[in-house]
């Protein structure tokens, strides 16, 4: 069924659900996310699914509001000594898990390790930590060679946060996924009505205590939790997905089509809305490792080539007011953006790109880019990649899979003749691609970075002083230098920033702006 057609579809012939009595209505929210959790673990995965995942879940021991602000989430608050060398954080009294145990701050220690093993911003965290240790119960110490005032912004980084696990769950090998869900956020897993693929269901924890002061904003201030339960459905046919969104099978549908939001917008029931005023940053990452793309004037090829626009039609409409082209490395209108190398991201350039294929002795070269069907922004952008590699001569090999298989099958470092690839695209939100040390694509570190592992020393040493610069002046003025070598190394080819739209029954109030937030909404 392709996009157009599904918008005819009836929907009794493509859904099959009994409705659900008033009164469990009232106390339930059923959700249709963006892909199926097939992992539990957000430290091993960095998918987002996962992520959303771990905020039902879990808690973190600090967290950013929408406007890029640090607060403390489940610590009381944190002293600092030793002229910035000693960092003493201290638990919210009441902190529980949901086996009852209460949360201490080894808990938290064992976590915090874990994290740092798979994150930048927690390896730089740690390669300045002297000791982390329990000093007692409630109180976790940093021991630092040096001073690190942004010890608080690595623990309440947003996109793949060191949550809070039981120390028992925390000991698990990083590398390896956790079996044991156990949190201490406002939700707890049902892991007994776990089937994936099909659903994922979440229970509020009553013994979890909302922090008393502050302002809910992003993931940061009060988590109040006013619906007794969270149900995933796992349904990747967007017109299922639709017709049990208009018949109110569902609450909730994530990422609908653009197709579909229009056919909403018609229906008083339902409100259509940007999940993330803030935006969400589209990648193309290229696979440094293997020809064609370990050639520098390859990728730069591609990224001359690169039309924004292009990629964001597919996903977003034509409605200019949903996207904007022009995006470099960071997050328009976040802290750290700036307009250094942008001629750049200005293309298309097909002939000056296609003169460096011939340069580098690329043209017809085979390669392999990596699509998922289910997820409907990334099908929809999958034939505009795919065209532009082909417009430039590559011999492509288009080959698409559902999400999870492509989020295994990404993890591969053999050449394409042993089953590996050479560019897949994602996307990741504002809060992500906000400044060099929660970027995961803004690293040159090869094998121990992030997928495509590109080895570019000059940025790695830019994302040293940055994190060495003595304030935010210092720290704006490396970000250019960074945004200049990340796009003429092509690190990855920016795709824009789109708004997504996300559709929900009229009756729910009070959702937080972001990803998927289950905590302050409500019924109406």
């Amino acid at each position: 069924m392709n996009r157009r057609q599904l918008l005819a579809t009836p929907a009794a012939a493509l859904l099959a659900r009994p409705a659900l009595a008033q009164n469990t209505r009232n106390r339930v929210l059923r959700f249709v996310p963006q892909a199926n959790l097939s992992s539990l673990d957000p430290i091993w995965t960095s998918a987002h699914i996962a992520r959303n995942h771990g905020y039902l879940v879990y808690d973190t021991l600090y967290a950013v509001d929408r406007a890029y602000q640090v607060h403390p989430q489940m610590a009381a608050g944190h002293t600092v000594e030793d002229d910035g060398r000693r960092w003493i954080i201290t638990l919210r009294e009441g902190l529980v898990f949901h086996d009852g145990e209460p949360v201490r701050a080894r808990d938290a220690v064992a976590s915090i390790r874990r994290w740092a093993q798979r994150v930048p911003f927690g390896q730089k965290l740690l390669s300045v930590t002297e000791e982390l240790s329990a000093l007692d119960d409630r109180r976790i110490q940093f021991r630092l060679r040096k001073p690190f005032p942004l010890l608080p912004n690595a623990l309440a980084l947003s996109g793949q946060p060191p949550f809070v696990m039981p120390e028992r769950v925390a000991q698990t090998d990083a590398f390896r996924q956790i079996t044991d869900p156990t949190g201490s956020g406002p939700f707890r897993f049902k892991a007994d009505e776990y089937i994936s693929g099909d659903r994922a269901i979440y229970e509020r924890h009553a013994g979890y205590v909302p922090r008393e002061d502050g302002t809910p904003s992003f993931v940061s201030g009060p988590k109040r939790a006013f619906l007794d339960r969270i149900e995933w459905r796992i349904i990747t046919d967007a017109g299922t997905a639709s017709a049990a969104l208009q018949a109110g099978e569902i609450d909730w549908f994530e990422q609908p089509p653009f197709e579909l939001t229009q056919l909403f917008a018609r229906n008083r029931n339902i409100r259509v809305t940007a999940l993330d005023s803030a935006g969400n940053n589209g990648f193309l990452r290229l696979n440094h490792l293997h020809a064609p793309f370990d050639d520098k004037r390859v990728r730069q090829a591609v990224l001359l080539a690169t039309k924004q626009e292009d990629f964001l039609i597919a996903d977003y409409g034509t409605d200019p007011a949903f996207w904007r082209t022009g995006t470099g490395v960071f997050t328009p209108g976040s802290p750290m953006a700036n307009d250094a190398g942008l001629e750049w991201v200005r293309g298309p350039e097909i002939d000056r790109a296609k003169a460096l294929l011939r340069e580098a002795g690329r043209t017809g070269a085979p390669a392999r880019l990596l699509g998922a069907t289910d997820i409907p922004s990334i099908a929809a952008r999958g034939p505009v990649a795919a065209d532009l590699l082909r417009r430039l001569g590559f011999n492509l090999d288009f080959a698409e899979s559902d999400w999870g298989t492509l989020l295994q099958r990404r993890n591969s470092r053999e050449p394409l003749d042993k089953g590996g690839w050479s560019a897949f695209f994602s996307g990741f939100t504002a809060y992500d691609f906000a400044d060099p040390a929660q970027h995961p694509l803004l690293r040159g570190n090869g094998t121990e970075g992030y997928l495509g592992w590109p080895v570019i020393p000059e940025l790695e040493s830019l994302r040293e002083q940055w994190f060495d610069a003595p304030d935010e002046a210092g720290r704006k003025a490396i970000a250019r230098d960074i945004q200049r070598v990340a796009l003429e190394e092509v690190c990855y080819v920016p795709t824009g920033t789109g708004l997504s739209r996300t559709a929900l029954r009229a009756d729910l109030q009070d959702r937080l702006e972001g990803f998927p937030i289950f905590w302050n909404i409500r019924r109406g």
